[in-house]
């Protein structure tokens, strides 16, 4: 029996999703996206997680669209299109960006072009030393689908988001912390326990917390300033009437640990 394209695994208030194609330097086909958006509903059906993270097996996060899918799609030889996998990617995309809770990127190695676009979709990333991050399309004659030329501009800016795209470059993870596309570098070996320890001091938070901070980071990035204050104002209200805000303000007073509930 072949092996998954994506393992899942719940362990210590996270689901691990772990891109499984090492063969292929975890080349994302239609298949891959699939598996991912089942992960995304089986997660979605435990309200004990606290955090989603996203890898890779072998040496690459993943290195992008698997080129001969897509070949094959756009000569007609396979059963679905390539702009039926974009739609299929964007989807997942769109999820990760709604999921209610942080999404982890721990890039182990090789992150480019559709790998960079999952990077991009996701809240946090931590970067393991050798790990290397590109949008390597011009290599190939190729322009961003997944979302790319969207969203890395209004991450790294745009001055910096023309240098990745047009030379195609493999940057170094640590070179990309100061442009805020990377949070944190650590040791190949520290990947895991790094990622872990973040997932730890996630699941010490309010959940209903950061699932609306997360809601208003995203919603207020492209609006004006008042619409986005506006924004903040309305759900702080509503906040405001949570069981767990009440819960955090009662174990300040009593100087303890909160118990969150996500209510």
């Amino acid at each position: 029996m072949s092996e998954p394209p994506v393992l899942y695994e719940e362990r210590n208030a996270a689901a691990w999703m772990t891109l499984n194609r090492p063969q292929a330097l975890n080349a994302l086909d239609p298949a891959t996206i699939a598996a991912l958006h089942d992960a995304l509903d089986r997660a979605q059906a435990n309200a004990a997680l606290r955090a989603l993270v996203l890898t890779g097996s072998g040496r690459a996060f993943s290195a992008g669209a698997d080129l001969k899918s897509i070949r094959s799609q756009l000569s007609g030889e396979a059963g679905t299109t390539a702009q039926g996998f974009i739609t299929d990617f964007l989807a997942l995309a769109a999820r990760f960006e709604r999921y209610p809770l942080p999404i982890i990127a721990a890039v182990n190695g090789l992150a480019l072009a559709g790998g960079l676009e999952l990077v991009l979709a996701c809240d946090l990333v931590i970067a393991a030393e050798s790990a290397k991050i590109g949008d390597a399309h011009a290599n190939y004659g190729l322009i961003p689908g997944g979302g790319g030329s969207v969203r890395l501009p209004r991450k790294v800016g745009p001055a910096r988001a023309k240098l990745l795209m047009f030379t195609g470059a493999f940057w170094p993870a640590a070179d990309l912390v100061d442009c805020g596309l990377v949070n944190r570098v650590v040791a190949d070996a520290e990947l895991v326990p790094a990622t872990e320890a973040l997932v730890a001091e996630l699941a010490g938070k309010s959940p209903l917390g950061l699932a609306r901070m997360k809601q208003l980071v995203n919603d207020g990035m492209e609006q004006p300033l008042d619409t986005a204050i506006r924004l903040e104002t309305a759900l702080f209200e509503a906040h405001a009437r949570s069981a767990d805000m009440a819960e955090g303000l009662a174990a300040f007073e009593a100087k303890r640990r909160p118990k969150f509930t996500g209510r």
